[in-house]
């Protein structure tokens, strides 16, 4: 009975034994890895990581729909100079950094009759032509921002007496007409400013006239409509030098159907005139028509 006994207390003793030898590796694991605790959460983070987003694409802008301007001189056929400005023998160009965005071009005309008085009549054309830009936006837009401005322009003149302002239909697709008086030492001037957009080009013309030396003062809504005639007629020459239709130089309608602006993105948008147009004050009159060499 001892005997059994005493067996049965070596058996737990080495039973206890291999219970915690067992226990020595396992502990000594764990010992190990909380040592290398640094290098395990840097692994951890690492899984973790969520990899960066892909760079989105480049955004794009509906490509402009003209990409030129006519000759600024020869926009008015000669029918519509000999009566607008009669005496005036050529146009006088303005001067341009780039005249695939900015171009002018006026006309000087002094019907001098001697003790009878004169008449004296001047008109500029100016056209300016939007690029699409990703920061700026589609030239389109540009251009209607910048036909806003011209009329609003027109219409705040220094000394202008009796403003008034009208929409103007059939011109591109959208025209205002501003009208008023200016009353200088030489006579009353009778202005007419015509500001049109036709897709991304904004054609800004004016027009004014006197009687001066005692002649009388012309009719202001004879040369608002004169005025109207010669805006309308600018706009389709801008029209037809891009091969959209419209009229050309002479007056006569081109055969070229109109066609809708492009959709496909600009690659290479041109940078946008900085500078804008000569405005449309009214030409001194003692200053007589300049022929153009």
């Amino acid at each position: 009975m001892q005997r059994r006994v005493e067996r049965d207390q070596r058996a737990k003793r080495l039973h206890r034994a291999l219970v915690c030898a067992a226990a020595v590796p396992v502990m000594l694991v764990a010992a190990g890895c909380s040592s290398d605790s640094g290098s395990g959460d840097s692994t951890d983070k690492a899984g973790k990581t969520v990899p960066s987003a892909s760079a989105s694409p480049s955004p794009t802008v509906q490509a402009a729909a003209y990409g030129k301007l006519p000759e600024p001189c020869k926009v008015l056929s000669k029918k519509t100079l000999k009566d607008l400005v009669p005496e005036s023998k050529s146009g006088k160009e303005g001067k341009s950094d780039d005249i695939s965005t900015r171009v002018s071009c006026s006309w000087n005309s002094l019907d001098n009759n001697g003790v009878k008085g004169s008449q004296f009549r001047w008109m500029n054309v100016s056209m300016l032509r939007f690029e699409s830009d990703v920061n700026r936006g589609p030239a389109d837009k540009q251009a209607q921002e910048y036909f806003e401005k011209q009329v609003q322009e027109a219409q705040a003149v220094q000394d202008a007496k009796s403003v008034k302002t009208e929409p103007v239909t059939g011109t591109g697709d959208q025209a205002t007409a501003v009208h008023y008086d200016l009353k200088k030492k030489e006579g009353t001037f009778k202005q007419q400013t015509v500001v049109a957009r036709v897709e991304n080009v904004v054609v800004t013309l004016d027009y004014n006239g006197a009687g001066l030396a005692g002649d009388k003062t012309p009719n202001g809504d004879d040369l608002l409509k004169d005025a109207k005639k010669a805006a309308k007629e600018a706009v389709e020459a801008v029209s037809a030098a891009n091969g959209k239709g419209g009229g050309t130089a002479d007056g006569t309608p081109s055969k070229s159907p109109s066609k809708s602006a492009s959709k496909s993105p600009s690659k290479s948008p041109s940078k946008q005139a900085s500078d804008e147009p000569s405005k449309g004050a009214s030409a001194s009159p003692s200053k007589k028509p300049v022929a153009k060499s």
